[in-house]
């Protein structure tokens, strides 16, 4: 179920010394030991040398001493390289900057976090009324010396006497829940563990829903596979051993569910879902028969056919967005005090994307999405016609959170060129002003965003965002590109915002985003088009993808890089494996590389709705086919590849990498590296602190642009804006 301006002069192409790719010196792999595993799958003989990379690297002290040794390796290529420090100097100015995160109002109160710039975490706040004075609540940089204990969700109460909130550490997907007393700021003795993939959701000041699994076994609670999630009340001031269990399904260990509780606290919302695919069931529970009643749930939504996204509700009405009968999605409501409750249409199907819906105030805030790109309308809570709200130019926007009766909503907005910056809009008049505009230490409209159509093999028509300094688009000539893309799980690319992004667009670089089939841009059609069986199509567009940058001239033509994570570490995978000669440079990162074994790590049992299943013949057929540990192809010259993950990375587990890996330095693949990055207290990506990003960034722009042959600007000075305290009000 579901940050912004001082100058710089001008971007010139001119640079000091050309860098150009070429022969580094050679590198010696370290030895990794081939087993000769060899199983029989559906007739086939499948080999597995490295599947002792696999074991957890914190109980394994064979893996920990060949992660040792490839990370030696790797930091003194990686540090070697001439770039290096350039990008590392450059990144950390483009993240010098103060961000804000939303506001959320309770109880008179709002609540919004903050980073001045370079805090490796960002600080939550709470100010009295919209122009009082700031009061800083929680400081997670103080909660570890390397940075890497992060605050995840959180949520105040009904009326912001409380505070909710997630312990992220070490990159894990566990948490911990603790809660806040906001008029004092002292931490309460309630604690959480073993809360994963769970929303945060207050039932009146006395207590909240949450989700959790149950406890792993000693040892494997990074690798196990995750069953059997149920729905928990926690009363405030209680052990969590005297927790409610809300909402459970025994018999069907493999469901997930998560609840929501409508603003003005009447009813309780649980989502069941199976897998990845947004098709869920839906149950409510009148909080205020809960003397009478017990934990009630009664069925709203059955069958896991459709997505159903909530709204809001108001005492037993809701609105929900979903695509039932509407693969672009559309807004319906029932009244669960009718006789014979029936669901009613109120904003039908349009061309565009319906992403999510708001009530606030007396009025329906809907975001949409056309061709991967925001906008929003205002309408009457009857659907009837309202007014556009108007935005700057390509982008993104969200948030629009309020509640029935509120005179006011926020929303942030970006771009590829501007961080996020936030806006107030006061309902009655529709004026939007400024909350939180940052200073940057560049003038966004040095650069340009533009969007192209391309065409992929099959012919199907798929947008592109391609994003260039104007001096690089102007001067028409071929750069180092750097291309990016995802295609699943009904997930949509957007415009956002980067500072490593910036680092390379400023040093002469273009960079591209492909909105490619396996996503949720345009709705249903798109996303079955590229999963399960389908999931060719993915990296059929990603190649025509590059193949038209080099053909329209913004890419050199020996100076293309790829670059994805997670699902797109896959992608990444699989079309170099396809298409070696179309790509210079490669970054994979914390990718799903096995498809035959996938599965059998933590959420991996997920993802079978994309993927397909391993252990069925016809899946196993089309996973054998792409996945890239099996398809690396001896003997043909492969681009240069960094493939980076972290050690508690409890998603796509390291094991992926690691066998990847080992697969490419143990093949002949030409001359160019094959190396591994590997972080310590990491994981999947969110958390992650500010230092480590920047390192990582750096490492990885340096070694783009070394075999791209990206040469590096001269050295600009950066006239920094200074603190800006705390955010502009109107």
């Amino acid at each position: 179920m579901d940050r912004l301006r001082a100058l710089i002069g001008g971007l010139l192409l001119c640079a000091s010394a050309p860098i150009c790719a070429g022969p580094m010196p050679d590198i010696t792999y370290p030895q990794t030991r081939r087993d000769p595993l060899v199983e029989t799958l559906f007739g086939e003989d499948i080999a597995d040398p490295y599947r002792w990379l696999e074991a957890d690297v914190r109980h394994a002290p064979e893996v920990a001493d060949w992660v040792g040794r490839e990370n030696a390796v790797t930091e003194g290529y990686l540090a070697a390289l001439p770039q290096r420090e350039h990008f590392a100097k450059r990144i950390r100015a483009f993240m010098d900057y103060e961000r804000f995160g939303l506001p959320v109002k309770a109880g008179g109160r709002y609540f919004y976090t903050r980073n001045s710039g370079l805090q490796n975490q960002a600080q939550l706040f709470v100010r009295k009324g919209l122009t009082g004075e700031p009061r800083l609540l929680l400081d997670p940089n103080a909660w570890a010396t390397d940075g890497a204990t992060a605050l995840d969700a959180w949520e105040p109460s009904q009326k912001g006497s409380y505070l909710l909130y997630s312990v992220q550490d070490g990159g894990s997907d566990w948490r911990i829940l603790r809660v806040l007393d906001v008029r004092t700021g002292e931490p309460l003795t309630d604690q959480i563990r073993w809360a994963k993939f769970t929303a945060l959701a207050w039932v009146g000041e006395e207590g909240f829903l949450y989700s959790r699994f149950p406890a792993p076994e000693e040892g494997s609670a990074f690798q196990g596979r995750n069953y059997d999630q149920a729905v928990y009340f926690h009363r405030i001031g209680t052990p969590q051993d005297e927790d409610e269990l809300v909402y459970a399904t025994p018999d069907h260990p493999d469901y997930g569910h998560a609840a929501e509780v409508t603003q003005d606290g009447r009813l309780a919302l649980i989502t069941s879902h199976v897998g990845t695919d947004a098709r869920y069931e839906v149950r409510v529970i009148d909080l205020s028969r809960l003397k009478r009643d017990g934990w009630k749930a009664t069925p709203l939504v059955t069958g896991f056919a459709d997505d159903w996204k909530l709204v809001e509700g108001a005492g037993r009405r809701l609105w929900y967005v979903t695509n039932m009968g509407a693969p672009r999605y559309r807004l319906m409501a029932i009244d669960l005090d009718q006789a014979k409750p029936e669901w009613h249409q109120v904003v039908a199907e349009r061309e565009d994307i319906l992403e999510r819906a708001g009530i606030v105030g007396d009025q329906l805030v809907l975001n949409y999405m056309r061709d991967a790109a925001s906008h929003a309308e205002i309408l009457a809570l009857d659907g009837s016609a309202g007014r556009t709200l108007s935005l700057n130019g390509i982008g993104t926007a969200s948030g629009f959170r309020g509640r029935p009766g509120d005179p006011e909503t926020f929303y942030a907005f970006t771009s590829f060129n501007c961080p996020a910056s936030i806006y107030r809009m006061d309902l009655a008049s529709g004026v939007t002003a400024p909350f939180a505009t940052p200073k940057m230490c560049y003038d966004p409209g040095a650069y340009v965003v533009d969007q192209r159509f391309f065409t992929s093999k099959d012919g199907t028509r798929v947008p592109m965002f391609v994003v260039r300094s104007r001096a690089v688009a102007k001067a028409k000539t071929p750069v180092p590109t750097l291309l990016y893309g995802y295609g699943g799980f009904d997930v949509s690319l957007t415009p956002g915002f980067s500072s490593i992004r910036m680092a390379w667009l400023e040093a002469g670089g273009a960079f591209a985003l492909a909105n490619l089939r396996g996503g949720g841009e345009y709705g249903r059609e798109w996303h079955d088009a590229g999963r399960g069986p389908n999931k060719q199509n993915v990296f059929d567009d990603f190649v025509a993808a590059g193949e038209f940058l080099v053909k329209e001239g913004i890419a050199k033509k020996d100076g293309l890089a790829i670059q994805g994570g997670s699902n797109g570490g896959l992608l990444v995978g699989a079309v170099v494996n396809q298409r070696p000669d179309l790509f210079a440079a490669a970054v994979a990162q914390v990718g799903v590389m096995d498809m035959l074994r996938f599965d059998r790590f933590t959420a991996g049992r997920y993802w079978v709705d994309d993927y397909g299943h391993p252990d069925r013949e016809p899946d196993f057929k089309v996973l054998r086919a792409y996945s890239p540990y099996h398809n690396i192809r001896e003997g043909a010259d492969y681009p240069a590849i960094l493939v980076t993950t972290a050690d508690t990375d409890d998603r796509v587990v390291p094991g992926h990498s690691f066998k990847y890996t080992a697969a490419l330095q143990h093949a002949n693949l030409g001359s160019r590296p094959r190396l591994i990055r590997i972080e310590t207290r990491a994981g999947h990506g969110s958390g992650k602190p500010t230092d480590k990003a920047i390192e990582e960034g750096a490492d990885i722009l340096a070694f783009l642009a070394q075999w791209t042959g990206l040469q590096l600007p001269p050295e600009t000075t950066i006239a920094h804006a200074g603190e800006q305290g705390a955010p502009a009000t109107p």
